[in-house]
């Protein structure tokens, strides 16, 4: 193998994934015209990629689901993610109600009546935050086809 020949034999997979610029490609054809050894190989990455191209992951099977879904592990890694999550949200909040309070509502330079309207507005969001997340539980909770989905 001649050391110029290893260069387009590198050039070739950028060639196959459309990787080369005009000029570089166009070169390639070139020395692809005249060696039969290189126009070889590219027929083999040719073939691999038709091959490599087809490949899908198979999917799991539906009885694999149904034991995951089923399974302790799940449902107490599921629980736990969502109690710490919970606890680590309400950290966070009361931390910032706190700086709320302290730093803008207990103010007494700041407007009245925006502080007012800052209080009423947060407390309503807070009321329909918590309606939405009852109303959620309820519907989960008496979903007659929760079985089904399952």
């Amino acid at each position: 193998m001649k050391s110029g020949e290893d260069k387009y034999r590198i050039m070739l997979s950028g060639y196959i994934d459309n990787e080369l610029t005009p000029e570089d490609k166009m070169e390639l054809e070139r020395h692809l015209s005249a060696c039969q050894d290189c126009r070889r190989e590219l027929e083999a990455f040719n073939k691999l990629k038709e091959v490599t191209g087809a490949m899908r992951y198979a999917d799991i099977p539906e009885y694999v689901w149904e034991n995951y879904w089923k399974g302790i592990y799940r449902r107490v890694e599921l629980g736990l993610g969502w109690l710490l999550l919970s606890i680590g949200v309400i950290i966070i909040l009361g931390f910032g109600l706190c700086a709320l309070v302290q730093k803008f509502l207990l103010n007494p330079q700041e407007p009245f009546l925006l502080r007012i309207g800052v209080a009423a507005g947060g407390l309503g969001l807070i009321i329909l935050l918590v309606s939405l997340i009852r109303e959620r539980l309820f519907a989960y909770n008496r979903d007659r086809y929760k079985e089904i989905r399952r």
